[in-house]
């Protein structure tokens, strides 16, 4: 694979287009990232009238996934910088924005379109290394939370550092450690990292709390 390639798709990675290469990385996203997706909102423990936040939501399948669990007093926002993850989302979760049940946004981490301490859960999945700015994010995220929620974030490091390897995130600072150290520069509570295996897959998930 050329630089240019390599390029191409990590741009495509952190914010999909409408494109040839951006529709690939769409079906990567459903087909391969759903078992980050059903992880976090699994470890989430998400209850019937939560209010839960996703970063990074892309395709779609963990909103929905998300959805099914709560009741009708529970609500739920997607926040994600690509148009066309916006509007592949939105015909996926139709039925739940129609009821207003669901809103997406189409925006960044580090600038989130809520207000003050309205979030009882929050999960992302492989999106972090793609925040330019950490802490800026990391405090963002707190500002929406409500005392005592708590964030998940999934990952694979195996596969990010085979991604590191290929030269496809040469660049990418990826590793948990940094991401962590700003969770808790930004008051996070209980930051830490554990490991899961779900068949022959191994993937790692990040915990931070709100006192």
């Amino acid at each position: 694979m050329s630089g240019f390639l390599k390029s191409r798709l990590l741009r495509q990675l952190g914010e999909p287009s409408l494109s040839p290469l951006g529709w690939i990385v769409k079906r990567l996203f459903e087909r391969r990232n759903i078992i980050f997706e059903q992880a976090a909102v699994r470890l989430a423990v998400l209850e019937p009238d939560h209010q839960v936040l996703e970063l990074g939501f892309g395709p779609g399948v963990g909103l929905k996934d998300a959805l099914a669990k709560l009741g009708p007093h529970g609500h739920l926002y997607g926040v994600d910088p690509s148009e066309y993850m916006h509007s592949v989302a939105s015909r996926r979760l139709a039925s739940g924005i129609q009821t207003g049940q669901v809103q997406l946004f189409s925006g960044t981490a580090e600038s989130l379109p809520l207000p003050d301490g309205i979030i009882d859960r929050v999960f992302h999945c492989n999106c972090y290394y793609f925040w330019p700015d950490l802490d800026k994010a990391c405090n963002e995220i707190k500002r929406v939370m409500k005392p005592g929620a708590f964030m998940v974030t999934t990952l694979s490091i195996s596969v990010l550092r085979m991604l590191e390897d290929y030269g496809v995130f040469k660049d990418v600072k990826w590793q948990p450690q940094p991401y962590m150290e700003a969770l808790q520069r930004a008051n996070f509570t209980d930051v830490n990292m554990k490991s899961f295996q779900q068949g022959s897959f191994k993937y790692q998930a990040i915990f931070a709390a709100v006192k």
